[in-house]
Parts: structure tokens; C-alpha cells; sequence
């Protein structure tokens, strides 16, 4: 695993630039500076860290000024989200609970719509696109209790998906056993039982599934939460595949610091309550709040408690 380089975070939101609809080769061998943006708004820092490989520049996903909540006027879960994600790179979305990270994997997976801003795909509104098709053939999703049937074989859970999105190959069995290999699996595991797996196995068949459709973007949802730590450094080589060598665009929502250390990218969301109270602050390119008048106050109270007792 790269360990990440530390960096001094500028503050500022990003803007938007025009990305290609397809992945550029990058044209030089020095890698750009790391950078650690901090967005006006508390809701996320973004860190970003260089390594010893050279990222595609193109933008295939970009979230643009999107806000989040779940009734019409009710309280937000997300607030002016701003990023960019690229093909050929690996991205963690971390935060506490409750701070928006399965809004945002959602948002991102097009199962809904933002309440303000836009998600393009490819530089189109997700909102104005069929998403269903991007969901069936652009982005390959990896749920954290697996969702394989305990009725089906191996092969029948990952030939069931390319059914269901209507794709057409030679052999879908060979097909299925050769994404067996890419995830590290022997091809006579396509015979298994999904009963007779263990979990770290039953992650790899997961994978395997999403890749089934060749999608552009990968996400996974907490992919490492209930692995030893040996399968964890596995399953994260396998996505790093997919992102340095596939060149796809791999999202990672993770409570690991190691997870999250092993991505390009990371991606920290902040809870949105009493934000005219908070300041965030980044430290090493992982976001912390800082409690600024409630803080205050609470010292205050304290003080004012000890002199009572004297």
C-alpha cells in the first residue's frame, strides 16, 4: 500500500471545469503537487494526495453545487457539495454517522435525485438521463451485506446481472469465471453455493458481479467492514486494479483510516447540525470540527460553576 503524502490544505470551493466525456492520457511524468481543497460550507474537506502513478485527467462524474434533504423544505443532509471524480482514480468518502455518506453514494448511484444542484455523468444531468441504463451499464455497485442469492451458484448470481442489464457476450460463463480470476477467485467457484462461501469470498463474488456489466464507476459501500486485515489489503488491491490499470472511477465509502489512506482521494463529510456553530478545520487532510461560540459558552458555564462551589 502507498502511504499518502501529507499536504497543507487551501481553502476555497472548487469550481467546476470542463471535463472531456472520455479518460486523456496524462502527458507528464511529474506528478502534479498534492492539494487539500476545504469548501466554504462545513459540509466536506477534500483531500487529495499524489501518487507514484499517473492519473487519467478526465471527469466522468461530477457532483456541482448539490443539496441533499429528504422532505421539501426540511433539514439537510448534504449542503453545496462540490467534486469531481476521474477515471483511473480511487476516491474514500468518510465521516461519521449521520454525516450524508449514503445520501451521497446514493446521489452518485442515481437511485435519487438532488434536492438543489445537479450530478452529470459524463457532463449530462443525471436527472435528464435514462437511470436505469446508468445504473445497469454504467456504474457497477458493491452493497455491504453483499445482496448475492443463497439459492444461486456463483456463476448464476454474476450471469443473473448481466442478464437483468441486457448484456450480450459469447460465453457468459466464461465470462463470469474470467471476473472469478480478476478477483482472486478460483474458476471452480463458479459451481459454489453462496451459502458455503465465507464473507471475504462472498465480497469477492460482489465484486465480480459489478464488474459483470463493465461499468465505468465502481462504488462500494463499506466494502471492508467485517474483513481481517490480510482479505482487507486484497480486496483494495483489486480495486486499485480496477482504478490504475482499468482505468475506472472506484468510490469507497469506508470508516477505515487504512481503507481511506489507500485511496487518491479522500473525500470527509462533515454533520450538518448547529453549523452556525461549527468551524472546520483540516489537519493532515482529514476534516475535524471545532466547536466555536457553543464551545465558548460551555467554558463559560464551567467557569462560572467553580466559582459557586468556592
Amino acid at each position: 500500500m502507498t502511504t499518502p503524502n501529507t499536504s497543507t490544505p487551501t481553502t476555497g470551493t472548487p469550481s467546476p471545469t470542463t471535463g472531456t466525456p472520455s479518460p486523456t492520457p496524462g502527458t507528464s511524468d511529474t506528478p502534479a503537487a498534492p492539494s487539500a481543497i476545504r469548501a466554504d460550507e462545513p459540509a466536506a474537506e477534500i483531500r487529495s494526495d499524489v501518487q507514484s502513478f499517473d492519473p487519467s485527467p478526465g471527469v466522468v462524474l461530477e457532483m456541482r453545487n448539490v443539496s441533499y434533504s429528504y422532505t421539501k423544505g426540511g433539514k439537510r443532509v448534504l449542503r453545496h457539495i462540490n467534486h469531481r471524480f476521474r477515471a483511473g482514480r480511487m476516491y474514500a468518502i468518510t465521516g461519521p454517522s449521520g454525516a450524508g455518506k449514503t445520501t451521497m453514494l446514493s446521489l452518485i448511484s442515481g437511485l435519487t435525485n438532488p434536492s438543489e444542484g445537479e450530478v452529470l455523468y459524463r457532463g449530462r444531468n443525471l436527472a435528464d438521463q435514462d437511470r436505469y441504463h446508468y445504473r445497469s451499464h454504467d456504474i457497477g455497485v458493491v452493497f455491504q451485506s453483499f445482496n448475492l442469492l443463497p439459492g444461486l451458484t456463483v456463476a448464476e448470481n454474476i450471469i443473473l446481472s448481466m442478464d437483468a442489464a441486457g448484456k450480450r457476450y459469447p460465453s457468459k460463463r466464461e465470462r463470469a469465471v474470467a471476473l472469478l480470476e480478476q478477483v482472486h477467485l478460483p474458476a471452480a467457484y463458479a459451481h459454489e453455493r453462496i451459502l458455503h462461501l465465507s464473507g471475504g469470498e462472498q465480497q469477492r463474488v460482489a465484486i465480480a458481479r459489478a464488474l459483470s456489466t463493465d461499468p465505468h464507476i465502481i462504488v462500494a459501500d463499506e466494502p471492508t467492514g467485517n474483513l481481517d486485515m490480510a482479505t482487507q489489503e486484497d480486496i483494495m488491491d483489486i480495486f486499485r486494479s480496477m482504478a490504475h490499470d482499468a482505468g475506472r472511477c472506484v468510490i469507497i465509502v469506508t470508516h477505515s483510516p487504512e481503507v481511506a489512506h489507500g485511496c487518491d482521494e479522500t473525500f470527509a463529510l462533515s454533520p450538518l447540525r448547529q453549523t452556525s456553530r461549527r468551524s472546520a478545520v483540516v489537519h493532515d487532510g482529514v476534516s475535524s470540527i471545532r466547536q466555536g461560540d457553543g464551545g465558548n459558552r460551555r467554558d463559560t458555564i464551567s467557569r462560572r460553576r467553580a466559582r459557586r462551589r468556592r
